[in-house]
């Protein structure tokens, strides 16, 4: 009696703990009836309260549900019989169900190794509903980015740029129509493809680094060039910006490129304008310089025509002497004004900036009024650069011109070329990367300038000059070049305090002794290269011309046959065996022109060598074939150190 009293003690103490489970319980044993519940289970389905009694058949609470629409509509008792045929399978089931009320019951049931099963009630509408809000939030979300991408496609499918993203890798996730079409891709194909295989190995080559730089958490800028399909070539302007968040970690990067070859085009006409003004405004001291040297000219050749009879060598070789150095220096003025005014270097190259300041200073000389004086300092002359030093001089002669304008009363320009060390500080305030720069340093004591115009002074048309007097175009061109070239500029100035532009150019290492007759010319190592009486054909049909040269040939120690048309020289040139060079005028009256002659000439005499001379300075728009030509081209004037090493470079080549 103590041991049954016992157990049911243990009994209601477990039906009490099940009690305050809030999930609903009950076991039906291997005949289908109840043995066990909970409260729950009553509270969450609401059975009768006079099934909850032990032996209770599981048909009883089937029926209960039936009756009340739990399963919904048809038939009952078929409803109650599949219901029970599969309980009696005794087998793991899962489902949920829906009550009338919109309850939704999860009902789990585990089978008992004596037969039977245990099931577990739970109440999951809230879940269900938050659920089904979470999906619709989802889903209105997924509707929402999804139509945000398509106008994002369409907005940069249809502005004039190339637009892409690209994650580490790096791996093309994004890219608008332009952009993938450009790489001969489409946007579907291009996404999850690496960069070098889009890009190929040559140009990912170039730009690698900058978008290495990007990824590293900097705003990059650069340019490169391609050939389009159809052969011609395109310039374009890039900006890598990084995507990075709060903590500094570089997630992507977006790319934005533009076809800048209207730009770039537009640019060029641009400069050239530029360097027309600037030679304008050196076409007064270039004309001082002339008439000094024809001074020079006029008065030995008078001086010689005075004297009577014999004239002295020492004499003949005093008055020759100043007419050389004219003539010289008069053809070199000649070069330089004509190279600068054409402005036919168009890409970078590694150049000697102390050479870029010596082509500056005999372009200068004679333009700067006297009151100012001119000072070109080189404290270290062995910097070079990668620029195009025809825009340098371009630069520089805009900023020299600027300062004359500041000293209407005369004071000093100084022009000097130092190098200069630029750490991260200093090298972010220029927004360029921190080593080794040359510094063109273009400095004067004139009126200076307030903060406001020194603000302003690089926006393009914006000068402080008087209305038709400048066009505002000159500082801005300065500054577009340096930031091209890899550069910065920097200014000081304060009223009355002068101005110092400091421009600063990445410093790069020169480049190896040039072995071209130009520079073996200058160093004077050709005064020794004559000939052994080698005959050669001179085509020139100027007879003063062809008299000079002829003279100046043999005086080389070569033996002269002149041709005076190009008729003439192709036949004597096929028949005289004897015939070791040609050297001809490009320039001569009839259909066939210097190059057309030696062009012929080379297909039927292999073994001849063959030059070229010319008097024009754009002697390349003369014939399309011309900046492709194959023959040394000497420009007159030359000098004779310059025709010996081109005679002995056609001669042993």
């Amino acid at each position: 009696m103590k041991e049954k009293a016992q157990l049911q003690a243990q009994l209601d103490l477990l039906q009490a703990a099940l009690d305050h489970v809030n999930q609903g319980f009950s076991v039906f044993d291997a005949d289908m009836r109840l043995v066990a519940w909970n409260r729950g289970l009553w509270e969450m389905l609401d059975f009768p309260q006079e099934l909850a009694c032990r032996g209770t058949h599981l048909e009883a609470f089937l029926r209960v549900n039936a009756e009340r629409g739990e399963y919904g509509p048809g038939d009952i008792e078929g409803k109650i019989q599949r219901r029970l045929e599969r309980a009696w399978l005794f087998e793991p089931h899962y489902f949920e169900r829906v009550r009338p009320n919109g309850q939704v019951i999860a009902i789990s049931g585990t089978p008992l190794p004596q037969g039977g099963f245990v099931t577990i009630y739970t109440d999951v509408t809230e879940e269900r509903r938050r659920q089904e809000k979470l999906e619709k939030t989802v889903e209105e979300r997924t509707r929402a980015l999804r139509q945000s991408e398509d106008w994002l496609r369409l907005v940069t499918d249809n502005i004039p740029a190339l637009v892409a993203y690209l994650a580490p890798g790096p791996v093309y996730r994004f890219a608008n129509r332009r952009y993938a079409e450009w790489f001969g891709q489409s946007v579907t194909s291009i996404a999850g493809r690496s960069a070098r295989e889009v890009i190929g190995e040559e140009l990912y080559g170039e730009i690698g680094p900058q978008i290495d730089r990007a990824f590293e958490g900097h705003v990059v800028s650069y340019e490169y060039t391609r050939t389009r399909p159809d052969g011609s070539l395109a310039y374009m302007r890039s900006t890598i910006i990084p995507d990075m968040t709060l903590d500094g970690r570089t997630l992507g990067i977006f790319v934005l490129s533009l076809d800048a070859t209207d730009q770039k085009r537009s640019e060029a006409t641009l400069l050239q304008s530029q360097r027309m003004d600037a030679v304008g405004k050196l076409a007064g001291g270039l004309a001082h310089d002339f008439n000094n040297l024809l001074t020079i000219l006029i008065g030995n050749l008078l001086s010689l025509n005075r004297k009577d009879g014999m004239i002295a060598a020492e004499t003949l070789r005093t008055h020759l002497a100043p007419m050389l150095q004219a003539t010289k220096r008069g053809a070199d003025l000649t070069q330089r004004l004509l190279a600068f005014s054409r402005g036919q270097a168009v890409d970078p190259k590694v150049v000697p900036l102390r050479q870029v300041l010596d082509n500056i200073g005999g372009l200068l000389l004679g333009s700067i009024p006297a009151p100012i004086t001119l000072k070109i300092e080189q404290a270290a002359p062995d910097l070079a650069a990668c620029i195009d030093p025809t825009q340098m001089e371009t630069a520089l002669i805009n900023l020299v011109f600027n300062a004359r304008d500041a000293m209407p009363e005369g004071g000093t320009l100084e022009i000097r070329l130092e190098a200069q060390e630029l750490d991260q500080h200093r090298a972010d305030d220029l927004s360029v990367p921190p080593g080794c720069y040359a510094v063109l340093v273009v400095k004067d004591t004139g009126v200076g300038m307030d903060h406001d115009t020194r603000l302003r002074i690089f926006e393009p048309f914006f000068t402080t000059k008087p209305f038709g007097t400048g066009s505002g175009l000159g500082l801005s061109m300065v500054y577009g070049f340096m930031r091209q070239s890899g550069g910065a500029v920097d200014i000081i100035s304060d009223p009355g305090t002068g101005t110092e532009f400091r421009l600063y150019l990445p410093a790069r290492s020169l480049p190896a002794v040039s072995a071209e007759p130009e520079a073996l010319a200058a160093s004077g190592q050709a005064a020794n290269l004559r000939g052994n009486g080698e005959l050669l054909l001179l085509v020139e049909d100027n007879p003063d011309v062809a008299a000079v040269l002829t003279e100046e040939l043999a005086g080389l120690g070569y033996s002269v046959l002149l041709a005076e048309n190009a008729e003439d020289a192709r036949i004597l040139a096929v028949e005289l065996p004897d015939l070791r060079a040609v050297l001809s005028d490009i320039v001569m009256p009839g259909q066939m022109n210097g190059l057309a002659l030696a062009k012929e000439i080379r297909t039927k005499r292999q073994d001849l060598g063959i030059a070229l001379m010319t008097g024009y300075a754009d002697w390349g728009s003369l014939d399309a074939d011309l900046p492709d030509c194959e023959f040394p081209v000497l420009a007159k004037p030359f000098q004779t150190d310059h025709l010996a090493l081109t005679l002995r470079q056609i001669l042993t080549s």
